[in-house]
């Protein structure tokens, strides 16, 4: 293509906007901005004004309005607007609406503003007169980039004001575009993301991305729906785009049909978030009485409970009490409820809360089950599907089963399509590679011994032991330095884990005692269970991030202990706390740093004899 100039790209633009009914208006500094809000959100809000608003009564909305950070401006956006009038009345205005034919849609280009430095900005989308949207462009061949650094560098200078109501930003070179959302923080050009149709195909011209992403009815759900504030971490939290097409796709389900489906989105995509946002907008559905998010108990533990909380503060009940679930199934205020699969069931099982479940077994209830490929094979989630005739189950699910990987049931093999009907979308491991949401594979071929051989060659000798090879100390050391001289460069300077995997207990023991002898500052921790992964079916365990895992005697189980300590060696084996091998995790006091929920359930894992760490 001939060269085009970045004021080329930028007409080019604008006039793709005016065919999409954005309206071209003319700002060129701060205060024509402020005159054309003024305007702009009169219009808008004019069905609830009965007179038009005084300067005094600006003045009242500017101070409410104006020197907030990033986060309280969104809050402010959302929330509705109280303005107490001349005359002592209160009127309620709103900044936008969900319904995109309602709201006033605007594009300006080189407005200047002057701040630290003057600065003019390339192109401003606004709704209602508020700037919700600001795109950087940068001419073909430049790094995308680029454009972010100037977004930066004009959050530092000139983004005030008004200007604190920018809820996304676009960057772009006509060729490769991207959206990111405002924050109070430095910006980090890992959160702008391409966006992709339906099947995660990437939309990244220009013109293709304005047809797509900022159509009106598209753009103010962006705005309404899919832009998270993360009452936690006072950020603003933009949704990719699978996780959008995943929420829209289950709402069409929900609204339109009585029908099962699951979400199958890989590993580390955001599931939770997903899913999440999903049960909100669905509590918001009058046509539906509860809306039910299902965890798993093991599940729920306090990383859990703390992503919950972000996207709704307060939402998760973490006691094992079912009369508590069973108080917000009876409260007809609570839309939404966050409880575990094994409450649930307790609930339409006993009969002191029969009367209470009971409202519901013919009422259209959906439930959100997260990590569905797991735990809704059992007797739990068959007693659940019983009770509530008219109930809707979504699932979501990193891994879900098929018929190669699913649950036997005498002759008949349960898989996650049996269970929820058809997969409404995928996002997979390859998708999340390709977007760099998660790590790819690297995997190098280092080889440690001279000639070549195939060890299952049955011709070989039977006096050849293979073990003695593979386990000798020369061999082992070599790759235990290998790895100590490698880690860092390998795991960008620390930032990741690095997992060691060995082929035996024996050989995990002993590549312990070699990198214990080795001077390093890397922490070694071992972990490995008695059985085959199978015989763990049903009883996963993952360790919390926080928590600190040690080998442990604290197993009420002589017998494992002894196994262990032969195995182990007693100097592998480190007391917690005043513990003994016989003391039962019940017994840790409640003031105990060790009585948490999270190392009950470590020591538990370990006196079942499903894992056993140890850490040097």
């Amino acid at each position: 293509m001939a060269y085009q100039s970045e004021a080329a790209l930028e007409q080019q633009f604008i006039e793709q906007l005016n065919k999409q009914e954005y309206s071209t208006v003319d700002i060129p500094d701060y205060d024509a901005l402020v005159e054309n809000f003024k305007v702009q959100f009169e219009a808008f809000n004019a069905p609830k004004l009965d007179t038009p608003i005084t300067d005094k009564e600006w003045e009242r909305i500017f101070i409410l309005m104006l020197g907030k950070s990033v986060f309280q401006s969104a809050k402010i956006l959302r929330d509705k607007f109280v303005l107490e009038r001349e005359d002592g009345t209160k009127v309620y205005l709103s900044f936008f609406d969900q319904d995109h034919t309602k709201n006033i849609f605007q594009v300006t280009h080189q407005t200047t503003v002057v701040g630290k430095y003057v600065n003019r900005y390339d192109v401003t989308i606004l709704v209602n007169g508020l700037p919700l949207i600001q795109v950087e462009l940068k001419r073909r061949g430049i790094d995308i980039r680029e454009a972010v650094n100037q977004v930066m560098r004009y959050k530092k200078h000139s983004y005030n004001g008004l200007y604190h109501f920018i809820q996304l930003f676009i960057v772009s070179n006509g060729v490769d575009t991207k959206y990111f959302a405002n924050s109070d923080r430095d910006l980090m050009y890992s959160l702008a993301f391409f966006w992709t149709d339906f099947n995660n195909i990437r939309i990244t011209n220009l013109k293709d991305f304005s047809i797509s992403f900022l159509a009106r009815d598209h753009i103010i759900k962006m705005l309404t729906r899919y832009t998270i504030l993360n009452d936690t971490d006072k950020i603003l939290m933009v949704m990719r785009p699978y996780q959008v097409y995943a929420v829209e796709a289950l709402i069409r389900q929900a609204t339109l049909t009585n029908r099962n489906a699951y979400i199958w989105h890989t590993t580390g995509a955001g599931k939770t978030l997903t899913s999440f946002k999903t049960a909100q907008i669905l509590a918001a559905n009058p046509n539906i009485k509860k809306v039910i998010f299902l965890v798993d108990r093991k599940d729920l533990d306090s990383q859990t409970t703390e992503e919950f909380n972000k996207f709704e503060a307060g939402s998760v009940d973490v006691t094992d009490r079912t009369d508590i679930l069973v108080r917000q199934m009876k409260d007809k205020n609570r839309q939404l409820i966050v409880t575990t699969m094994q409450k649930m069931a307790n609930a339409v099982k006993r009969p002191q809360y029969e009367k209470v479940m009971d409202a519901y077994r013919d009422e259209k209830v959906v439930f959100i089950i997260d990590e569905c490929h797991r735990s809704q094979f059992g007797d739990m989630h068959k007693d659940i599907v019983r009770h509530f005739k008219k109930a809707q189950f979504f699932g979501f699910t990193g891994t879900p089963r098929f018929e190669v990987n699913g649950k036997t049931e005498g002759k008949i093999t349960q898989t996650t399509e049996m269970l929820f009907g058809e997969c409404l979308h995928n996002y997979l491991i390859k998708d999340a590679i390709f977007d760099n949401n998660v790590l790819g594979f690297h995997i190098e071929y280092i080889k440690t011994m001279e000639g070549d051989f195939d060890w299952d060659d049955p011709t070989l000798a039977d006096a050849i032991d293979v073990g003695e090879l593979y386990m000798s100390d020369e061999r082992m050391s070599l790759i235990a330095n290998h790895i100590v001289q490698n880690h860092k460069a390998k795991t960008r300077n620390g930032q990741y884990t690095a997992i060691f995997a060995v082929s035996s207990i024996e050989a995990l023991v002993k590549y312990y005692d070699i990198f214990k002898k080795i001077k390093h500052d890397l922490n070694i921790s071992g972990i490995f269970s008695y059985g085959q992964n199978e015989d763990a079916e049903g009883k996963e365990f993952t360790v919390p991030a926080d928590t600190i895992i040690t080998g442990t005697t604290m197993i009420d189980n002589t017998q494992l202990y002894d196994e262990a300590k032969g195995v182990l060696g007693e100097e592998h084996l480190h007391l917690i706390g005043n513990a003994s091998p016989h003391t039962d995790w019940e017994g840790v006091a409640a003031n105990d740093p060790y009585g948490t929920p999270e190392f009950k359930r470590l020591l538990e894992a370990i006196r079942d004899g499903y894992l056993v760490a140890m850490q040097m």
